[in-house]
């Protein structure tokens, strides 16, 4: 759905038949009598909706119909709510607007709220905003039925806080380059068309460097170059740029896969499910769509992003198991799985990275954040363990997840030697961890009874 914002210097009723306003519980009537004048009709509904609605965050939207097709819509606010909250808060409200087809609307900002924690209406939109992101551009539909398909939010504030605004608007263009690029089907987003639409980021100041097969063949990226063997399409490693500091200081690095499409290549993946191998680019997308965001917000950083661009295709000419390749860095790898084509693809990007922008491959000065599918299973049910380690709200769980916490940083190294040797078979940790099975179910688990918990 195609939300469309427009910022008001003034309050006018007559924008819209709805209007939305910020309250809390302790809201007093001359507080209201302040938005809506001297209508007393609607103070008094939203008074004996306070008294009816028991103000909880499963429930923090509600509305009151006061005439034909009108409606004002209350949205509650806690005194205690954080920046990520606000988020979270303005995307429930884009959904009550879609659950509901309301299809205008005018906001109050929240002049009524405001208190000991600074609530800001932009972060309140970028919510409604990246919620109301859908990728949709291949179905086939009635250019006259576009229009039903808009929503407008008229936003009254009084003053908009401009920097803030900037950043959350490129924050939002980031992601959203990153959600379009993951939700491309394989026969579109192929290895050339991925560098096609990453040099177009050039027109934001950043600089774009692409590999194809004859350069990455003489830099010795064998690794890199095996996994795409059998595909028609090409291979690349393109590096990302962006010199915020105008100084020739390290840039942070951020590596990412890109395969396009994994068949598995010749240890081919079962048919159920391979649907969703277009996802297996998803680590570069999020590079490119950090380094647009940079660039857009002009960041203070210098970084760089490198991604492989791969297709991992059974063929004629497709890699073996038992194959012999030579790396980037010099040393051979023996492919047993074909299918195990990520570590190949990141080997050859992060020695890159390490290499090339960081001067240093046995000590680079900064961290080298390597986004891969694999190992993200790891780290997120570690992170949920350690959120919900570190919650007070239920005494028997933060004592299961402390536990649960602790093993895992124990043992982080070991678990990631683990799956990385898996090629993706189960693998028993001092009987503790079987981790393609047992560590998505514990991030699931946790994420989910966390989110529980937080909306108690």
């Amino acid at each position: 759905m195609n939300l469309k914002i427009n910022y008001l210097s003034k309050f006018n009723e007559n924008k819209s038949n709805n209007i939305a306003v910020f309250l809390k519980s302790e809201t007093k009537s001359n507080d209201l009598f302040k938005i809506f004048g001297k209508d007393k009709h609607i103070v008094t509904s939203i008074e004996k909706l306070k008294k009816k609605e028991n103000f909880t965050k499963k429930k923090v939207i509600t509305s009151i119909d006061i005439g034909i097709e009108k409606k004002i819509i209350v949205i509650w606010v806690d005194n205690k709510i954080s920046s990520n909250q606000v988020v979270e808060l303005g995307a429930k409200f884009f959904d009550f607007l879609k659950n509901n087809m309301i299809k205008d609307v005018i906001l109050h900002g929240p002049s009524l709220i405001n208190g000991s924690k600074k609530f800001n209406i932009e972060e309140f939109v970028h919510g409604a905003q990246l919620k109301s992101y859908k990728f949709d551009i291949y179905k086939t539909s009635n250019n006259k039925n576009k229009k039903d398909k808009e929503f407008i939010l008229n936003v009254f504030q009084n003053k908009i806080e401009k920097n803030l605004q900037i950043n959350l608007n490129a924050l939002l263009e980031g992601i959203n380059f990153s959600r379009d690029l993951v939700s491309e089907p394989g026969n579109i987003l192929t290895p050339d068309e991925y560098v096609k639409r990453l040099l177009k980021l050039k027109k934001h100041g950043l600089k774009i460097t692409v590999y194809d097969e004859k350069k990455l063949k003489k830099l010795g990226m064998n690794a890199l170059l095996g996994v795409g063997q059998g595909s028609v399409c090409g291979t690349y490693l393109v590096a990302i740029e962006w010199n915020g500091l105008k100084n020739n200081s390290k840039p942070l690095a951020f590596v990412g896969k890109g395969v396009c499409f994994d068949t598995g290549g010749i240890s081919l993946k079962p048919a159920k499910f391979m649907e969703e191998m277009t996802y297996d680019m998803a680590g570069s997308a999020v590079v490119a769509g950090l380094m647009k965001n940079f660039a857009l917000r002009k960041a203070k950083i210098n970084a760089v992003g490198v991604v492989g661009l791969v297709e991992n295709m059974p063929g004629g000419n497709a890699q073996r198991p038992g194959d012999i390749v030579k790396s980037y860095s010099g040393k051979t790898i023996e492919i047993l799985n074909t299918d195990a084509e990520g570590r190949l693809v990141l080997a050859d990007a992060l020695d890159e990275a390490t290499d090339k922008f960081l001067d240093n491959k046995k000590s680079p000065s900064r961290k080298v954040n390597e986004l891969d599918n694999r190992g993200s299973h790891f780290y997120l049910a570690m992170y949920w363990a350690e959120a919900l380690a570190n919650q007070d709200k239920d005494a028997d769980l933060k004592a299961e997840f402390s536990e649960i916490a602790s093993a895992m940083k124990e043992n982080e190294d070991k678990i990631v030697s683990e799956l990385n040797a898996a090629q993706g078979r189960p693998v028993n940790i001092d009987g503790y961890y079987k981790p393609d099975e047992a560590l998505v179910y514990k991030e699931m688990r946790a994420s989910e009874t966390l989110n529980n918990i937080i909306n108690k």
